[in-house]
């Protein structure tokens, strides 16, 4: 089964894509007549398979964190984990964040749907590159990248059974469902059809689709629990690589500024629902942050509930998110130490991220954050001890905040190192009111079964 649809991911199938571009006056009797390319079956030169790759690009930023109502991955998703609370009145963003599971949230579509247009314009773009910019290396590598990227974020945030679906010319090709596991294996696979393609060249574009292959498949073989190949994976990418998608004022907004900084929608969440982790209250450097400070002009949207907002300080208006980094490749290193049982590698990488200053993100003007860290002792006494395992996930989040890391993360809780959920999600009574649910991963959207092939999720284990 993984076999066949590796195979169909790596053809050249003609895909649903949905282009960023302005419809074409149709020269008919009526200047109100215009036809919406809504289905593109492909380049036919060889600026149009730029095009592709370029709405790609595009595509990947608006899924990521360039977009709202419905939100992007990174803070709706974020909502179900511990770092992100509904400041709104949306039930959408509310129910999402009290856990609930719902099908029917009309929000659900926005992520799933925008991942997918990512991932079938990646494909359109590999077609149209290879038949008419066959030299585009560096393009054509980062197009893997992307495919491979959104299959293992596909695989991290939602539940077994995702059907991945395409179109034959203008027939809707159905995809059967798949698990999250097989998801991580496409990926990799992705990921290597990336970095044989960039190949050894040392010109930077290559480099930088190299390296950004790298850190996707050993955070893919994380998830699929190979610590060992997912170690040797990162071992070259240097600590100081970031690969960014970009915002800019002409384009859309970093939602996680307009979201929260701005619109006070979203609120930093800090030790939410008893076993969230203090995002706020640690007074950590890496998330700088800002607390209202009155509820005239700096309460939540909700104002029923007189909740000071709390406003992330790493980004504003047009920055650039980092989605691959080589913080994120010692930390997959240091993973690895730690279940070797070489538990003085494992603190000792701990220990360079957190004393190497200039790995910290950047800081908003208006905002503060803490002094600088300093290093740690080792906590445990053996690999499964609660005190390690604690300490490995909590330098991840806080290295990681709200880049689409912590519902994978918390899912490895359970399924990996046997953590119940009523110890790694926000539990108890919701600060809106109401017991929290008992969602530990985002529902497959409602629209799905149109997908005949597709009768909701496979099961819903981490």
């Amino acid at each position: 089964m993984t076999r066949y649809l590796l195979l169909r991911q790596l053809r050249r199938p003609l895909v649903l894509a949905c282009l960023v571009v302005p419809p074409a006056l149709a020269c008919t009797d009526t200047l109100l007549n215009v036809t919406d390319p809504d289905i593109i079956l492909g380049a036919n030169s060889a600026s149009s398979a730029i095009g592709l790759s370029n709405g790609a690009v595009l595509r990947l930023a608006q899924a990521v964190s360039g977009t709202q109502g419905p939100d992007a991955l990174f803070v709706f998703g974020g909502l179900l984990t511990d770092e992100w609370r509904s400041g709104d009145t949306f039930i959408q963003r509310n129910t999402m964040d009290q856990r609930i599971w719902d099908p029917t949230n009309t929000f659900n579509a926005g992520p799933f749907r925008n991942l997918n247009r990512v991932r079938t314009q990646a494909l359109l773009a590999i077609d149209g590159l290879r038949a008419y910019q066959p030299d585009s290396v560096a393009t054509i590598a980062r197009m893997f990248d992307f495919l491979a990227y959104t299959q293992v974020l596909l695989g991290e945030h939602y539940c077994n059974g995702i059907p991945l679906s395409g179109v034959s010319g203008t027939e809707v090709i159905f995809g059967e469902p798949i698990s999250n596991d097989s998801l991580f294996t496409l990926g990799i696979a992705n990921a290597d059809s990336a970095l044989a393609i960039a190949g050894g060249d040392t010109a930077s574009p290559r480099v930088k689709a190299a390296r950004f292959a790298m850190v996707i498949k050993g955070r893919a073989l994380v998830d699929r629990a190979d610590f060992t190949a997912a170690a040797a994976a990162v071992a070259t990418v240097p600590d100081t690589f970031r690969y960014d998608v970009t915002h800019s004022l002409n384009v859309n907004d970093n939602q996680m500024w307009a979201l929260n900084a701005s619109a006070r929608r979203y609120t930093m969440g800090d030790v939410e629902g008893k076993n969230g982790l203090p995002y706020v209250t640690a007074n950590d450097p890496r998330i700088p942050r800002r607390i209202g400070t009155s509820l005239k002009d700096d309460g939540i949207f909700d104002s029923a509930f007189p909740i000071l907002v709390i406003r992330e300080g790493i980004w504003g208006r047009t920055s650039a998110v980092t989605i691959a980094s080589g913080i994120e490749a010692r930390l997959i290193a240091a993973e690895e130490r730690l279940r070797a049982g070489d538990y003085a590698t494992w603190i000792s990488i701990i220990n360079t991220l957190r004393t190497t200053t200039t790995l910290y993100p950047p800081i908003q003007s208006g905002f503060t954050r803490g002094p600088a860290l300093t290093a740690l002792t080792d906590p445990g006494t053996t690999p499964d001890t609660a005190a390690r395992t604690n300490l490995m996930f909590y330098e991840r989040a806080f290295w990681l905040f709200s880049t689409g890391h912590r519902l994978g993360d918390m899912r490895r809780l359970l399924r990996q190192y046997q953590h119940p959920d009523s110890i790694v999600y926000p539990t108890g009574v919701w600060f809106k009111g109401g017991p929290y649910g008992d969602a530990i991963q985002m529902v497959l959207p409602v629209e799905e079964l149109n997908n005949t092939n597709f009768h909701g999720c496979a099961d819903r284990k981490p």
